[in-house]
């Protein structure tokens, strides 16, 4: 299984509303941020943070997900359910086509994707925008070696392989988080409302 691969439903692009890809780097923060986002805008119908579809279970304090084992994941891409999947560290991922339905009604839709499949998610929406959620190498290093699930040189080799990120369309914005959790989530948001609210 390749380490990131990705494929696109094939479908008309959504006029209205914007589809957000959020990727970034082990040690990032990009989880965290997202949690402090996502429970801003709980009450918010404008936006809808997309659940993932993971062929992993459901574990206490990780990523609310659908889960389901790899047949059922094959199956549900074969039946067209999904808009949006890609393989990495051995697990299958997708985003259910159902979750991007409101696009059309002009709903903020919030994708939690892996780099690889940017280039197949950015024909699902007429207006997408990529959110690259990055720190300083230094800052990486730190927080990667707190996990303490990885040598110092396995470290090294992860963040070496790290290459600009580029799209074909897509808007891009980054936010560097070398802040706290708070500062960084702000941020986040602020991106956010301004694409619900456009001057």
């Amino acid at each position: 299984m390749t380490n990131s691969s990705a494929e696109a439903m094939i479908a008309a692009p959504v006029p209205a509303g914007a589809l957000v890809l959020v990727v970034g780097p082990s040690g990032a923060g990009k989880d965290a941020l997202m949690e402090g986002a996502r429970g801003a805008l709980a009450d918010d119908r404008r936006f809808r943070f997309a659940r993932r579809l993971i062929t992993r279970p459901a574990l206490a304090g990780a990523e609310d997900h659908d889960s389901c084992d790899e047949a059922g994941f094959v199956a549900a891409r074969a039946r067209g359910e999904l808009a949006l999947s890609w393989a990495a560290h051995g697990l299958h991922y997708g985003i259910l086509a159902r979750e991007l339905a409101g696009i059309a009604g002009g709903e903020v839709v919030i994708a939690n994707i892996s780099r690889g499949a940017i280039g197949a998610a950015e024909a699902l929406a007429e207006r997408v925008v990529v959110f690259e959620i990055t720190a300083p190498a230094a800052v990486l290093a730190k927080r990667l070696a707190a996990r303490g699930r990885e040598s110092e040189a396995d470290i090294a080799k992860r963040l070496s392989r790290e290459a600009p990120l580029v799209t074909e369309r897509a808007a891009l914005r980054r936010i560097v988080n070398d802040r706290s959790i708070a500062e960084g989530a702000s941020e986040l948001l602020g991106l956010l409302r301004a694409l619900a609210d456009p001057a």
